[in-house]
Parts: structure tokens; sequence; C-alpha cells
């Protein structure tokens, strides 16, 4: 049969694959007051157009849709991933995973108790967050920091909150301020301990809730996570991993209170001197 005949032709071939399409020169016109033709579902329904007779097909409810079961599987895999986000973080914090060392997942998990692939998706997040590097077929290296780098993350710190504290002490009223002094006091029990995973984690806490009152929740974010590498240890010289001593986090809880105090009798010079030595000490 002609092509005239048919009134239309399709380009492509069958054969090959390749889709095939309407010619430019063939294409149908579809006139905007062209008669609306109903299609026929397969329940029967006769003049229902097709979103009518298959409503499901836009992801709508139905009534006699059977209710989807919760994906408890996928919730419990993503609760067991962060357990072992937060595990690793904290070997990370005192020094347990080596610096420069490679980690397997399957070891990992063997460790924790849990398959390899919980393990591996956690690795993964720190491995954005410049923890670890991928070592391929052979597990994550736990990535070595110099103490450049940790004064870079400080002078970075000093960049964003340093502002943002003068800002909040000129703003913020000293009963608000006041609000923060238990975890003011919490850095300091945990400094304490001379657990540096709990101090990190305390310490963490309280510079959170003093940035969050600017009401940048983006500011926040970028802040807690550069404080979060600032916490992971230095490797020495001579290759050994170095912490901050007992009496380092001692002082360091310290100036918490200080900066409360500061802050509270809107004193900005002494809240900018306080500020600044404190990402100083943290090197």
């Amino acid at each position: 049969m002609e092509q005239g005949a048919q009134g239309s032709a399709m380009t492509g071939n069958p054969e090959d694959g390749s889709e095939g399409g309407w010619e430019a020169s063939s294409r149908p016109e579809i006139r905007p007051d062209a008669p609306r033709v109903p299609a026929q579902g397969r329940t029967g329904g006769v003049g229902l157009t097709r979103e009518e007779a298959a409503p499901t097909a836009r992801g709508e409810h139905t009534h006699n849709e059977a209710p989807i079961p919760r994906p408890r599987a996928l919730v419990q895999r993503a609760s067991v991933r962060g357990q072992i986000l937060d595990a690793l973080r904290t070997a990370l914090v005192t020094g347990e995973l080596t610096p420069g060392a490679v980690y397997s997942a399957p070891v990992l998990g063997d460790r924790f108790g849990v398959s390899a692939t919980p393990v591996r998706e956690a690795m993964q997040q720190l491995a954005l967050e410049g923890a670890v590097e991928v070592v391929p077929n052979r597990g994550f290296r736990v990535v070595e920091r110099g103490a450049r780098e940790l004064g870079e993350l400080a002078e970075v710190r000093a960049l964003i909150e340093v502002p943002v504290m003068l800002r909040l002490a000129r703003t913020v009223s000293g009963e608000r301020w006041a609000e923060l002094r238990p975890l003011a006091e919490a850095t300091v029990r945990a400094a304490s301990t001379g657990c540096r995973a709990t101090y990190a984690e305390s310490d963490r806490t309280f510079h959170r809730a003093v940035l969050s009152l600017c009401g940048n929740e983006q500011l926040v974010q970028i802040a807690d996570d550069l404080h979060r590498r600032a916490q992971w240890p230095l490797v020495s010289p001579v290759r050994g991993a170095s912490g901050r001593g007992h009496a380092d986090l001692i002082a360091d809880a310290a100036e918490h209170n200080a900066l409360l105090d500061a802050l509270i009798a809107r004193d900005l010079d002494v809240v900018g001197a306080l500020v600044g030595e404190h990402f100083a000490g943290a090197r």
C-alpha cells in the first residue's frame, strides 16, 4: 500500500530496535476543537476516559485498594546504618581507627556483629565527609591529617562563627543565653571524664545551640560539619595519632561558661576574644 493511502508514516526500524516517531511532514494534525474519543477500560467501562477507567495509573487512592505494609526491613537497615555511623565516628575521634590504616567493610561488620552492607554505607558517608577515602578492592583508608589542616579548619570556623556570635550578642536577651547554661555545664562534666568522644558530642551540642539562635539552618549545618572534622585526631610527624589531653578538654569546656557570661553581659570585646582563643586552642 502506498504511503498516501495510509495517511501517515512511521520512522524507525523495528528490526534494529530504533525508536520510531512521526515524520514532521506526515505527523497527524490534532485540532483543539477535535471531539474527544472515549477509551474503553478492561473492566467494561465503556465511555470512560483512560484516566477515569484506571485512576491508579495517576497514583490516586481507591477505596478497594489494599494497604501497603510499612517497609520494616528498610527502616531497620537505616537504623543499623545510623548506629554503625555513630560508632565509627566515635572510633575516629578516639583514634581507635588509626589514621592511614585501611579497613574493610566485612571485617568491621564482623566486629559490630552486622553484615558488610550497613558498614559500607556508613563508610561511604564518612568518605563524603572527608574522614576516609575509598581504596578500590580493599576498603577504606582513614585520612591522615596534619596541624596545617586543623589550623585551616579553625580559621574557617572563626570566619563563620565569630561574626554570628557578635551579632547575637547584640540581639539575644540575657535570659535566653542563661537557658544554655546546662549545656555549657554538660561540657564541663564531659571533659572531666577525659573521654574525647563524650566531650566531642557535648561540645558540638553546645555550639549548635548557640548558633541555632541565628535562625539559619544552613549555617548551623555547615558549622557543625566543620566542627566535627576539627575533632578528628592529628597524625604527628612520627605517624602516631595524637589527640587533645584531659587538661585541654577541661580548659576548652571552661571557655563555654566564660563565653555565656560575656554574651549575657553583652561584652562584645570579650566575646570576640574568647571565640578567637577558643578556636585557636582547638588547634
